[in-house]
């Protein structure tokens, strides 16, 4: 039944994909997602830049990622409920766009709150438990020696995550898409969205060339 519903899925997403792109600029697509998903923003303004590090060390800013569409979600491993299943929602969009030639134009960023307990060598055993492919996916950290440097950058695209006294986070559920350019285009909060409406914008950005 897993199987059938993703290839539903697919096909849906095709078939959305398959209107012509000259049928829709991709204001007036946003428009008709304002008019379809009620879980979606729409925003432009240019996105907080930031500076951190992958499971390898490497340096990772936002500017490294022009040219491409980027899926950004704010998450931390030891979260009991919401993230686990962000990062899982986020996965099955992932399937979907790496079922199209999106593939190469979209990375999906996941970015640490928690740089204390989440350590880098933990990155690609968290992709795997919760279905996310490496080839478009990475997580990032400001490392332990910046703590709270994450939940500034969280803060400056509009999301809090607190610690409370027993190292949890309370948090609010926010997938943040960003432009080829470096601009925020949406916030798609919470799960409940429709994920072919977010392959669906997420296509439209891939293409769009301003």
């Amino acid at each position: 039944m897993v199987r059938l519903g993703r290839i539903a899925a697919a096909l849906a997403v095709w078939a959305a994909l398959a209107v012509p792109a000259a049928a829709h600029s991709l204001e007036g697509l946003e428009q008709d997602l304002l008019a379809k998903e009620k879980f979606v923003q729409i925003v432009d303004q240019p996105a907080p830049q930031f500076a951190l590090r992958d499971a390898e060390g490497h340096s990772v800013q936002l500017s490294d990622l022009r040219g491409n569409v980027v899926v950004l979600w704010f998450v931390y491993q030891r979260c009991p409920d919401e993230c686990p299943l962000h990062s899982e929602a986020m996965a099955a969009v992932q399937q979907m766009v790496n079922r199209t030639p999106m593939r190469d134009l979209v990375r999906f960023v996941t970015i640490t709150t928690d740089p204390e307990h989440d350590a880098p060598d933990s990155f690609p055993a968290y992709g795997a438990a919760h279905g996310l492919a490496p080839a478009n996916w990475t997580m990032l950290t400001s490392g332990p020696e910046n703590p709270t440097a994450t939940r500034d950058i969280a803060g400056q695209f509009g999301l809090k995550f607190n610690a409370d006294a027993g190292g949890y986070q309370v948090h609010g559920v926010v997938t943040h898409l960003i432009d080829k350019s470096g601009r925020l285009r949406a916030r798609y909060h919470g799960l409940k969205f429709d994920p072919t409406h977010m392959v669906v914008h997420i296509n439209a950005l891939s293409a769009d060339d301003h």
